[in-house]
């Protein structure tokens, strides 16, 4: 278990060990209680597109050795990634296009669920 605390601010690092952002806040599904997206703050590191960028949370995956989260985010998959706003938490069809974008299963399919 880890505490909320402890994720809000979170360094995020990339598969070589380089920190490229930090976790703002997450999107929690009140259904369910589970995390869905962590809202990701590149900028600093990666800042191709300002703001912050949706990654569904189970696209990081949290180094229990090295006690942080890593995911494999590239630059080109930032550039690229599908914009969002407040409507998209609703629109499966933007969900299904930022998972399949991260290389992530769709929390609705198998196990996520």
């Amino acid at each position: 278990m880890i505490s909320s605390e402890h994720i809000v601010g979170a360094k995020v690092f990339d598969q070589s060990g380089k920190e490229i952002g930090e976790i703002d806040h997450l999107m929690i599904d009140p259904a369910t209680g589970q995390a869905r997206y962590a809202i990701v703050n590149f900028c600093g590191f990666m800042c191709l597109r300002k703001g912050h960028h949706a990654v569904p949370w189970n696209a990081l995956c949290y180094d229990v050795d090295q006690r942080r989260y890593v995911t494999s985010v590239t630059e080109h998959l930032l550039e690229d990634a599908p914009e969002y706003d407040e409507s998209s938490w609703a629109d499966r069809d933007w969900e299904t296009r930022i998972h399949a974008h991260y290389g992530a299963a769709p929390y609705w399919e198998g196990a996520g669920r």
